[in-house]
């Protein structure tokens, strides 16, 4: 006889596990709009690639002769799959069962699949809903007893974000662990209307006198505009398709360097307009993404954090194929002013380049940290000083090109001190431990004082200092490597990126990213 019984059983629970929550549970998903966790799985991986871990795992009751009664399956999926031909570790939480609540399978699962991202160096994707591993009182009643609260694998989520990329994406109401999960990632994002994000849901708040709906509580604005998540999107498929762009910039974990792209863009593509793209006065303001866009390849630029620390701008980015991470300076926020939030976006970007080796090209037009009460509230320089330990601690090559401002202890953020750096500024480069115009009545009080036309003087006093402000000065004594023409900005950037290929070198940082 052979094992034909055995089988039917096999393809039997195979059923049971692929029916998820039942009909029921799977006619409510999709009228809210979402797509059950194996969709999910079938619009990200190449089509054939999943192949699932632990497909029959769940619980299971049985008749008093061992026969299989009924079956509910874990609520926690993951396995192998390819995207885009690369291979990646595929997790989705099961909504349809209790709601993506906690049970021991899917801690188990949940464990392993950490793992197995690990220890055979693949990408780790998360599609996150429910408590995504968290608990629910329920489950108290099931079980029997309660429990100290622990996080199984969170060590190995941690050591995850110092070894391969991860990503996760929130497609439903999000809470408790679920949350901690989305935000131990290397990019997260946010499905609009369809996902929020909360410590606890509006119940539990309730209980603590706070009514509020989900999205008043936890809406992917809140989110994405507070830096909890990289970003917000407004339907699954525009997520998934971040996700696969997000990936396309980096190496699979940090024991490869990231892989050069086909490009047609001409490395010595000048844009005439560049000479007139920062204005002649000081207090103008202009807009940075043009400038990015004309700079780096043409479609390549992949921004990320949009909508919090609007003081920069971070992304990543091609230069004749090469991947980059991209710090650009923004002058239509305060003028490009560093708040905290802007601090906490630059570091979070600096370390995301240095763990996963990738060339940082930093466009400088920062006239220092923010001042004010409110600045000092929000602990600027607290924030900036981890900011600008990130940038010292970096590794990877750096390049700068200073477009206008670069002033005192923020404006010493434009590139790491202590190893060669590939600095260029524009003739427009104005520099400084304070601004000039700011304190010179300070300066010269004696002397405008003494001055019988004190206005005559100042002015005089003004056209001196113009003089020695000029960033040929500066050039003279090699204060600055190099003063370029704005239009050869991307030659000179695609010749630094063909460069910094012999600086890098794959493996693990003495440390990854700060989450």
């Amino acid at each position: 006889m052979g094992w034909e019984k055995e089988v039917e059983e096999l393809r039997q629970r195979q059923r049971l596990a692929h029916a998820m929550g039942g009909p029921e549970k799977l006619a409510r998903q999709k009228a809210a709009g979402r797509l059950d966790a194996r969709a999910r799985i079938a619009a990200v991986a190449d089509p054939g690639s999943f192949r699932e871990v632990g497909e029959l795992a769940g619980f299971a009751t049985y008749g008093e002769d061992g026969t299989l009664e009924a079956f509910r399956p874990a609520n926690f999926l993951f396995g192998r799959a390819t995207i885009d031909g690369r291979p990646v570790v595929l997790t989705a939480d099961d909504f349809t069962v209790r709601g993506g609540a906690a049970d021991a399978s899917l801690h188990r699962k949940l464990i392993a699949a950490e793992q197995l991202a690990h220890d055979y160096r693949m990408p780790l994707i998360r599609m996150i809903e429910g408590t995504g591993g968290g608990g629910s009182v329920r489950s108290l009643e099931e079980m029997g007893h309660t429990y100290i609260p622990e996080i199984p694998g969170w060590e190995l989520m941690t050591a995850n974000l110092s070894h391969v990329p991860v990503v996760a994406l929130g497609l439903g109401p999000v809470a408790g662990l679920g949350a901690g999960r989305m935000v131990m990632a290397h990019f997260s994002l946010l499905v609009d209307g369809l996902a929020q994000m909360f410590v606890a849901g509006p119940p539990v708040v309730a209980a603590a006198g706070e009514r509020r709906t989900k999205e008043e509580l936890g809406g992917a604005a809140i989110h994405a505009g507070n830096g909890a998540v990289d970003d917000r999107v407004a339907s699954e498929a525009e997520a998934f398709a971040r996700l696969k762009r997000f990936l396309s910039y980096l190496p699979s974990s940090v024991h490869e360097l990231p892989a050069r792209a086909d490009t047609n863009d001409r490395p010595d593509r000048a844009e005439d307009w560049l000479l007139r793209a920062v204005p002649r006065d000081s207090r103008r303001l202009y807009p940075i993404r043009p400038i990015l866009e004309a700079v780096f390849d043409r479609g390549s630029l992949f921004e990320i954090g949009a909508e919090w620390g609007h003081g920069i701008v971070t992304a990543l980015a091609r230069l004749d194929g090469w991947p980059v991470a991209v710090l650009a300076s923004n002058p239509e926020a305060l003028g490009g002013l560093w708040t905290a939030a802007t601090a906490r976006k630059v570091e979070r970007m600096v370390d995301l380049a240095d763990t996963f080796h990738l060339p940082i090209v930093h466009l400088v037009d920062n006239p220092g940290f923010m001042i004010g009460r409110r600045a000092e509230e929000d602990a600027t320089i607290r924030w900036g000083s981890r900011a600008l330990a990130a940038i010292h601690q970096a590794s990877v090559p750096w390049a700068t090109v200073i477009l206008r401002k670069a002033y005192g202890m923020a404006g010493s953020a434009h590139a790491p001190a202590d190893r060669f750096r590939w600095r260029m500024a524009w003739p427009s480069g104005d520099w400084g431990s304070l601004p000039i115009a700011g304190g010179l009545e300070a300066a010269y009080r004696a002397e405008l004082e003494a001055a019988e036309d004190p206005a005559a003087k100042l002015a005089e006093i003004r056209a001196r200092l113009e003089r020695v402000r000029s960033p040929f000065r500066t050039a003279e004594r090699f204060g600055v490597e190099a003063i370029i023409d704005p239009r050869e900005t991307r030659a000179e950037l695609c010749a630094f990126a063909h460069a910094a290929q012999r600086a890098l070198a794959p493996g693990p940082k003495a440390r990854g990213l700060r989450p």
